[in-house]
């Protein structure tokens, strides 16, 4: 007996669907109980999950059934058909599911599931009993949450030099300053998430120093943690632009959520602004403050927006798109001064601005792991578990170079995705679990109508093909170096952005194996 269609689309499961609707490692939409959820069939098993992303809501009908895995097509989010999990940043919170039964030749869902236990523990004698987390950010909130999956029961301290808890950080540059995101929606977590979850997160806690030797770590105001395991996730810093000028009330760095709200309520009051930087976070600010109507000049030394990162031609179609909007660049310069009125640049030209954005990189942290006496070469050294050069110190997110397997060199790539990821991998490997950092980098940027994805990483790249058209946004553009493919960009074709991702990540596990 098949189930009747809705006007949200698709069968009520409860009602049943006929078992040959769906093929073996199909996909089919529908609801149960009028809540949107997909049916997977995986061999002789069936599973009911629901159908859209606990990130940000994209339709998972679109995404990628790999194994037991699915793949959200947006962020590249990763979830387990069978238990319902967020096995991939950058999804934080489980798919609802339900029960299953097969009757003749129909299939039926039944209630609705409770989430899936937490692993057990790793007991032994090397077992920890106390980690303590340095960093609130993207690896550090991560890695506690991933503590907690993984069954450790016991004391967990995060210590945040930030004023507030982990947030969205990526949606700091796009829709809380667009307007289009409210400010209670930027936090990952409640406060009252981390008392549920045992994790002691420590705001305004500034450690100044590590002893590695006895394990302890000390902060300003004098109290000092124990640990038998610790995370550095220090992340990185704006650099500042050094000219007279900078340090007035309306010029802005964007990097924590006191950042984001101060600029926020800035723009809304502000006629012209200025941002210096054509970077992506440059980028995405003039994005956000043309929404908001303001006028927008963009200064920055190069003569083509992210020509080093996607290439000239891509670049190129940045600055049209950009340009289509509004927005005026002043390429080849950059600032001389900054006063009250306006930001004089290096050519002479005087800009008129009443709020000024500085988007022209960040440094990483890397004060405490120097005196923690960690090996240093451009960032933390870790090695495929992602431990440091001390044992039981581990290192994740914008400060940690790690050995690439595929490549055979040291990388260090500041992506939220990235960070998140290391922060998982780093809390199972505390945990004596293991487990080698192999996972493709990933970061996508929004900017207007417009959305970019990429997988893998370029630093250095001979060839920059262009398959589509990028004015009309809908293509596909392959980084090669030596006739090797190191990374795929994707604008609008997210199935073929998930099918590249897929490709590589065989290639990182195969070569992590080795």
């Amino acid at each position: 007996m098949s189930g009747s269609h809705t006007a949200s689309g698709g069968p009520d499961f409860a009602a049943g669907v006929p078992v040959k609707s769906i093929a073996d490692g199909g996909l089919l939409q529908g609801h149960v109980a009028g809540e949107p959820a997909l049916l997977v069939r995986r061999g002789g098993e069936w599973f009911a999950i629901g159908a859209t992303c606990t990130h940000y809501g994209a339709p998972l009908i679109d995404g990628l059934l790999e194994g037991e895995t699915l793949h959200c097509p947006w962020h590249h989010a990763c979830f387990s058909v069978r238990s319902g999990e967020a096995v991939r940043a950058p999804a934080l919170d489980p798919l609802p599911r339900w029960r299953i039964e097969v009757r003749g030749d129909s299939v039926y869902a039944g209630e609705k599931l409770g989430r899936a236990p937490a692993l057990s523990p790793l007991g032994g004698a090397g077992a920890p009993h106390a980690i303590v987390i340095v960093g609130g950010g993207a690896a550090g909130h991560s890695a506690a949450e991933t503590l907690r999956r993984e069954g450790y029961a016991g004391r967990l301290t995060v210590l945040s030099a930030d004023a507030a808890g982990p947030v969205d950080r990526p949606n700091l540059s796009k829709g809380l300053l667009a307007g289009s995101a409210a400010a209670d929606s930027i936090p990952l977590r409640s406060p009252a998430y981390y008392r549920e979850q045992g994790i002691d997160l420590v705001l305004t806690a500034r450690v100044t120093a590590i002893d590695a030797v006895g394990r302890r770590v000390t902060l300003a105001n004098g109290s000092e943690y124990a640990y038998d395991r610790l995370l550095l996730a220090t992340g990185a810093e704006p650099v500042r632009l050094d000219v007279p000028g900078a340090d007035l009330p309306h010029v802005h760095t964007l990097r924590t959520f006191a950042d984001g709200l101060a600029l926020a309520e800035s723009a809304k009051l502000a006629r012209r602004a200025v941002v210096v930087g054509a970077s992506f976070i440059g980028l995405e600010v003039a994005a956000s403050l043309r929404a908001r109507n303001v006028e927008v000049d963009i200064v920055a030394p190069g003569k083509v927006p992210m020509e080093k990162v996607l290439g000239r031609e891509v670049g190129a179609a940045f600055r049209r798109m950009h340009e289509s909007h509004g927005v005026r660049f002043h390429l080849g310069t950059t600032p001389a001064s900054i006063d009250a009125q306006a930001v004089t640049l290096q050519n002479g030209e005087r800009l008129a601005a009443d709020l000024v954005v500085v988007g022209i990189g960040v440094r990483p942290a890397l004060a405490l792991a120097e005196q923690a006496g960690l090996a240093i070469d451009h960032g933390v050294q870790v090695d495929a578990y992602l431990e440091t050069s001390v044992p039981g110190i581990f290192a994740a997110g914008d400060i940690a170079r790690w050995p690439d397997a595929v490549s055979g060199e040291r990388l260090r790539v500041e992506h939220w995705q990235v960070a998140q990821q290391q922060g998982a991998t780093a809390a199972r490997n505390m945990l004596g679990r293991r487990q080698k950092y192999a996972s493709v980098p990933f970061f996508w940027t929004e900017q207007y109508d417009f959305s970019l994805i990429y997988v893998g990483h370029a630093e250095r790249f001979d060839v920059a093909e262009v398959a589509g058209d990028l004015d009309a946004h809908d293509a596909t553009i392959t980084y090669r170096a030596g006739g090797v493919v190191l990374a795929v960009a994707t604008i609008y074709r997210d199935h073929a952005s998930l099918e590249a991702e897929l490709v590589m990540s065989a290639a990182a596990a195969a070569a992590a194996a080795e």
